[in-house]
């Protein structure tokens, strides 16, 4: 079985390619350039795709940042610090963000004749990010499945394989998988070093802490998370 996955270059989706990589499923690697302020995490999704010698195509929409710029992450909004699990994380939502990549990534694995595409969306998603919860993968599914009859394989399906694990579940795999933790990327400020403060740095320290497994992220802040989790 073939699948397209989609990887942004954070250690969600690194992982995700590596699960289906270890699963000899892997066949194709897309990432998004959305005009997104933390584009950098692309450089560590070629790294994830060179490594597990995959095939990689960054999908070029840089006009996306303008139309949807009420998004902290593609907008001038500044970026909320804290806990993942608090209210002002849905400034970093981008609306439809995806649903459109998994449009354009399904419609990729169909002209390839793969068997499905995949994401990482995660159980600690749910809280901000509707486009991460089951219902919302179920009824993409089915319409993926309705708007190809005839065209996709049979065994065509959108796979979820985190979508009820915590980010700290997340770690475990990847750590028995082998992912390189440093070459993966988490900050939406997106500067040279990981700023130690947005949210999505905050529950990745988080989920190394959670699932006891060494964090080589280097943190411009790297103590503001521990208070942010006791917060």
């Amino acid at each position: 079985m073939n699948i397209v996955a989609i990887v942004s270059g954070g250690m969600d989706s690194v992982t995700l390619a590596h699960h289906l990589a270890d699963a000899g499923r892997l066949s194709h690697v897309v990432s998004f350039d959305y005009g997104q302020r933390h584009a950098r995490e692309l450089t560590f999704a070629a790294l994830c795709a060179q490594r597990l010698d995959a095939r990689h195509s960054i999908i070029a929409m840089p006009d996306l940042a303008d139309l949807l710029s009420t998004s902290a992450l593609t907008g001038d909004g500044e970026v909320p610090e804290g806990h993942y699990a608090e209210e002002t994380m849905r400034a970093t939502v981008v609306p439809n963000r995806n649903m459109i990549m998994l449009s354009i990534a399904a419609g990729v694995a169909i002209a390839e004749a793969a068997d499905g595409v995949a994401y990482a969306a995660h159980a600690g998603d749910h809280f901000v990010y509707p486009d991460c919860r089951p219902e919302f993968a179920r009824a993409l599914e089915r319409a993926l499945e309705l708007g190809n009859v005839g065209f996709a394989v049979g065994s065509f399906h959108l796979a979820t394989p985190f979508i009820n694990i915590t980010k700290a579940g997340i770690v475990d795999i990847g750590e028995r998988l082998g992912v390189p933790w440093a070459e993966t990327w988490s900050c939406y400020v997106g500067g040279e070093v990981h700023c130690g403060r947005c949210g999505t740095c905050v529950e990745r320290a988080e989920a190394f802490a959670l699932a006891q497994v060494d964090d080589p992220t280097t943190y411009a802040d790297p103590s503001f998370w521990r208070e942010a989790v006791k917060a």
